[in-house]
């Protein structure tokens, strides 16, 4: 299923960032040289379908990959614009750095990085937790969505 997100009514963004500072995790824009890194860590810690979406995300201009990083660590990470343009996704966190706000922040990174793209909704393709995302920035399902754009995937 896929949700639907007002851009032009996100909630506040800052605790969600300073939760992240305060816990000592950066949170930022993904860059060039890193890619190999980060495609790889997504490899790794998911599938390599969203390091292929992943991947594409690199090819955008700026990147419209973020991540979360601890320690020089990547531990999560966000991506947009990837499959499709004003989707959301692919996105994920480490296991061990869940229910910490790395995901709501990576999030809240990249729906506002729509906005200011001149986008007023987002689509969050392929939801997996959709109560996170009902609560975190008020998403909604979009009925007959699934599967969506991912219909006759590989």
């Amino acid at each position: 299923m896929d949700m639907l997100v007002k851009l032009y009514a996100l909630p506040d963004s800052r605790p969600a960032y300073d939760r992240l500072r305060n816990a000592g995790i950066v949170m930022r824009r993904a860059l060039a040289p890193e890619k190999h890194k980060v495609t790889g860590w997504v490899r790794q810690n998911f599938s390599e379908a969203w390091a292929s979406e992943t991947d594409v995300a690199f090819s955008r201009q700026p990147v419209s990959c973020f991540i979360a990083v601890r320690e020089k660590n990547i531990i999560g990470f966000a991506c947009h614009d990837a499959t499709c343009p004003n989707f959301f996704g692919p996105t994920g966190v480490d296991p061990k750095a869940r229910q910490g706000g790395v995901g709501k922040a990576l999030l809240f990174a990249c729906l506002e990085d729509m906005r200011q793209q001149g986008f007023g909704y987002a689509i969050i393709g392929g939801v997996g937790p959709a109560e996170f995302y009902s609560k975190a920035v008020g998403a909604v399902a979009i009925e007959g969505s699934e599967p969506g754009i991912y219909r006759g995937l590989l």
